[in-house]
């Protein structure tokens, strides 16, 4: 028998094991550390304040960007590359879509949301998520007030969108209006609890702005969706101040390479489709009136019967990609 703590190997095999680790000898994966990122242990279970009193808080993390380099290369350990490989290969999957290896992080946040926004904030099912219940508990006595100078305007061209601010001698009449709704809401709510009302039946017209928790765990790439839709200017601005937060205090902080590569392949990142490339080369070759014919085949260049351009979201959006190339749309209007 081989002696004891020996790998079982017999004398006369030739396997190279002397020059190999002893885990390697036995064919047992090597032990493994956990992943620590110093920069978000230190914030573990510190709030993030947003909005007037809500709140992100981390919980817990599971891997880094290295983990993210690991499962791409299926690999143990943390190899012999550098950190510029590294780099460079979570730069490629971000630019190729690749995000598999993304889903190998996961994170885990404790938040405070008004109810709107949570309604928002929910519709990204890719998410495991536990909610304070008011049928269980009583709600939270807590609701998000609009500050007088922000109170916002209906977009004109964005249905679920605003665009400017009312004037705040008008914002604090608002204000006012609000806080009093809040607190009759509140005031009729409690009432109803202090002479027996179901929980469940009693809440029932509380204020959407009545704040909810929630922990909320998401892998790397689901979240990253989550952040690219909400941190976008159009989004709503109460959740964009969430998604925000998350990004650049959690995130950021967590994977910075990953970050690094969302940020500009995603974020700022300015996609094109077919059709505009076909009419951005053109005008790069200063054949303008093939540009405008491309155009007008797409339909972005439908007009009226008074012959003004008819009104196009999508062409609205092409010119904004094409004022940040810093050309001028060759239709002239």
């Amino acid at each position: 028998m081989p002696p004891e703590g020996s790998s079982g190997a017999t004398s006369g095999s030739s396997t190279g094991a002397s020059d190999a680790p002893e885990s390697a000898v036995r064919g047992v994966p090597e032990r493994l550390t956990r992943s620590r990122v110093p920069a978000l242990d230190v914030i573990l279970g510190q709030p993030f304040r947003v909005l007037d009193d809500g709140f992100v808080r981390l919980l817990d993390y599971m891997g880094d960007d290295a983990a993210v380099v690991q499962a791409a290369r299926v690999s143990y350990g943390a190899g012999t590359t550098r950190v510029h490989e590294d780099r460079g290969l979570i730069r490629y999957l971000m630019r190729h879509l690749h995000t598999t290896p993304l889903e190998m992080c996961e994170i885990k946040l404790h938040v405070r949301v008004p109810m709107d926004a949570w309604r928002q904030w929910i519709r990204h099912r890719t998410a495991s998520v536990n909610e304070y219940s008011t049928r269980y508990s009583v709600a939270i006595d807590a609701a998000q007030r609009t500050p007088s100078d922000e109170w916002r305007r209906q977009s004109t061209v964005n249905r679920q969108g605003s665009s400017g601010n009312f004037p705040t001698d008008l914002g604090a009449y608002l204000s006012a209006a609000e806080q009093e709704l809040q607190e009759k809401a509140r005031e009729v709510y409690e009432a109803r609890l202090a002479v027996g009302v179901a929980r469940e039946q009693a809440r029932k017209d509380l204020p959407l702005s009545t704040y909810t928790e929630a922990y909320w765990k998401i892998d790397l790439h689901n979240l990253l969706h989550f952040l690219h839709l909400r941190m976008e200017e159009h989004a709503q601005q109460e959740i964009r101040a969430y998604a925000t937060i998350i990004g650049e205090e959690i995130v950021a902080q967590w994977v910075p390479i990953v970050w690094e590569a969302f940020l500009d392949y995603r974020q700022h990142a300015v996609q094109l489709s077919r059709s505009e490339v076909e009419i951005v080369s053109a005008m790069n070759a200063h054949d303008f009136p093939n540009a405008r014919t491309l155009a007008a085949q797409c339909g972005l260049l439908n007009r009226r019967k008074d012959g003004t351009l008819a009104p196009s979201r999508e062409r609205t959006e092409f010119e904004a990609k094409l004022r940040v190339f810093g050309l001028r749309p060759p239709w002239g209007e």
